[in-house]
């Protein structure tokens, strides 16, 4: 006799509920003080001097900077908080000379947003900087800011010069310290890809060191100084994340080695883990390595690259002018500007999203204009968080954003109703804004959450409407986020293949030249390292891309899930590709040059097969060759990776 069902329960989709839970993370303490004495300083300052107005208006300013700080370099801190600034200086002034204008502000708002979304696609300063252009521009068009039409901007920078102040604080006692840290940091991430050699952790191990090595280069590689011998402390800390290289180069060939023969010493990854500790620290001196003598062509790569590492780590004085070369000086800031915009201009995604924004916000603009919506403002606004497409999947973040909003209303209405508008405005603050760095190292709708009582505490102090201000608050954002669904996301169907098909195939056509050119006898080191390096780079954000995508309804997201095991996939060719290489460099016989076309050429198919479908299609998979050569790992990939792409997928 058959059990009598059970009440069936109803669970939301992993996709919807991903962003929800929040990311197990440590509280930045120093930036929770920072946003606290940032945004209640001018709230105390206005009260004193009468004139509270103004000094919401600073708050503002330091908020945007609050949330534009998310570097660690004292140099690139400054960049990310200074440049946003500016640009949100102009959008608050244009704003402002709009107020008012009914039509005129929709089509100037509409504008600022295809440039803000257009400009957007260069970078993460210039995304924080479109962001504010845009942001500040919906506010001045959407509240009355104080005469004359220069005194808005200029208080808004105030609050930003503010937060840029507050955090150069430590400079002259740290300096150089963040981009040690993030260069230690690397290295110990390196010491764990040793120690997962021959598990089945090492691929997750080595995701985690291409991300250590992105960190670690974006910061002292971003504004690097061409001259650097005015730099000697910045020269030492290059060198001594690009001897790291060849380190990272070995762990393929000594996880293939793991597999066959047992795993490494645990001398070397402790090794590893003491240059670590040196880089830290800032040692100097004659290194002591105890270290295991190499018997196969992976353990002699590993113990080369190790005891090169150790000599670079701990000398005092490295060669300013060599030290940068292999891995490429970067242009002058002019030609890279030159680039971006040309970039910009000529991007199919950067005009896609440019008008996608654009279209949100001149419906949001004339849907207010149109129907009386009190403080309007906050439509646009939600809609410019909402369509930030380097944020994560529209669709998810509008719900995300509901959700948020709704949490932050609940403690705005405590704070509206409960505490007296004054002086108490200013504990309240302190502790409100130390939960907006807290809260968004957490996730985008516990930042929502917190972000939102702020900006209503702010907006009554200019506004003076109290309680009045929640509900409308809420239904402003529901209005947002739908349009942002409908407009920004129903409307847009990219395909699939379009948005993520065409980065995976440019991955494994990337792949096929990487393999031509580490077998071909290329003398130029330093273009091959260059290479691998760009590659992993470009796998990661295909793999963030594929990511981003899991949290989308059906049917990317679904599609998104069938099409992940190839990218682990992919980037398992480019190991073994490297651990091929690095055991050709330390005495096995190089590969079959018929045997290396046979791989890229299959890899090209793949590519190109990738290009011509949506969904997975069948391909060859045989791949003959010698099975004791160096290649035949690699031809086990490139097979599995064929077999992936099959219609067993479809």
């Amino acid at each position: 006799m058959a059990r009598p069902a059970g009440p069936v329960r109803i669970t939301p989709p992993p996709w919807l509920t991903a962003g929800l839970r929040p990311a197990p993370t440590p509280i930045p303490w120093a930036a929770a003080v920072r946003a606290s004495v940032a945004l209640s300083a001018p709230l105390a300052v206005g009260l004193a001097t009468d004139h509270a107005a103004y000094g919401a208006l600073v708050s503002m300013g330091a908020l945007s900077g609050v949330i534009g700080d998310t570097a660690d370099a004292y140099r690139m801190r400054v960049y990310n908080i200074a440049v946003p600034q500016l640009f949100g200086a102009l959008g608050v002034t244009l704003g402002t000379l709009v107020f008012g204008e009914g039509w005129v502000a929709v089509a100037v708002l509409t504008l600022v947003a295809l440039i803000s979304g257009m400009i957007s696609s260069i970078g993460a300063v210039a995304s924080v900087s479109g962001l504010l252009l845009l942001l500040n521009a919906v506010v001045g068009a959407g509240l009355p800011m104080p005469d004359p039409w220069w005194k808005a901007p200029l208080l808004l920078t105030l609050g930003g010069v503010e937060v840029l102040a507050l955090t150069l604080l430590g400079w002259p006692m740290r300096r150089a310290a963040p981009e040690r840290e993030a260069v230690a940091a690397t290295y110990r991430a390196v010491a764990e890809l040793y120690e997962a050699t021959g598990t089945g952790s090492y691929d997750e191990k080595r995701q985690a060191v291409t991300a250590s090595l992105n960190q670690s280069y974006d910061l002292l590689l971003a504004r690097r100084a061409r001259q650097h011998g005015r730099a000697p402390a910045q020269v030492r800390i290059l060198a001594q994340l690009n001897v790291l290289i060849p380190l990272v180069e070995a762990a393929p060939a000594a996880q293939l080695r793991a597999q066959l023969f047992g795993p490494l010493s645990p001398a070397i990854p402790a090794a590893v883990r003491e240059l670590a500790d040196s880089v830290e620290e800032g040692r100097t001196g004659a290194p002591v390595l105890d270290l295991p003598t190499p018997e196969r062509p992976a353990e002699k790569a590993v113990d080369h690259a190790l005891r090169h590492a150790a000599a670079v780590v701990h000398q005092a004085d490295p060669d300013p002018y060599n030290v940068d070369d292999r891995l490429g000086r970067p242009a002058a800031l002019r030609v890279r500007a030159r680039r971006a915009v040309r970039a910009v201009l000529l991007s199919e995604a950067s005009w896609r999203y440019g008008l996608r924004l654009a279209l949100c916000i001149g419906i949001a603009q004339a849907f207010v204009s149109l129907i009386p919506v009190p403080r309007s403002y906050w439509v646009a606004l939600t809609v410019t968080f909402v369509m930030k497409p380097d944020f994560g999947s529209v669709f998810s973040r509008a719900v995300l954003r509901a959700a948020g909003t709704a949490a932050g209303l609940v403690l705005a209405a405590l704070v509206l109703s409960e505490v007296p508008r004054g002086w108490w405005d200013v504990p309240v603050m302190i502790v409100l804004a130390a939960l907006i760095p807290a809260s968004s190292a957490k996730g985008y709708v516990f930042q929502t959450a917190a972000i939102t009582p702020v900006i209503l505490l702010l907006s009554d102090v200019l506004n003076h409407q109290g309680f009045d201000l929640v509900m409308p608050r809420l239904y402003d954002s529901l209005i947002g986020c739908g349009i942002a669904l409908v407009a920004g996301y129903l409307l847009w169907p990219e395909s699939w293949h379009a948005r993520i098909g065409d980065r995976l195939a440019d991955a494994v056509a990337d792949t096929a030249a990487y393999v031509a050119r580490a077998f071909a006898g290329d003398t130029d080191q330093g273009g091959r390292l260059r290479a691998r390096r760009k590659l992993y780079r470009d796998l990661s954000t295909v793999r963030s891309e594929f990511q981003r995508a899991l949290t989308e309804p059906p049917p990317t997201g679904t599609r998104a899930a069938a099409w992940w095991p190839l990218v682990v996939a992919v980037e398992r060719i480019v190991d073994a590709t490297t651990a091929a290489r690095i055991r050709v460099n330390h005495g096995a016989p190089a590969p079959d040059p018929a045997e290396v076309a046979a791989v890229e050429r299959e890899l090209r198919e793949l590519a190109d097969g990738l290009r011509g479908t949506d969904t997975l299609v069948e391909v060859r998979t045989e791949l003959p060759g010698d099975e004791n050569g160096v290649l035949a790992p690699l031809r086990q990939e490139v097979g599995a990776a064929r077999a992936i792409a099959g219609p067993d997928l479809r």
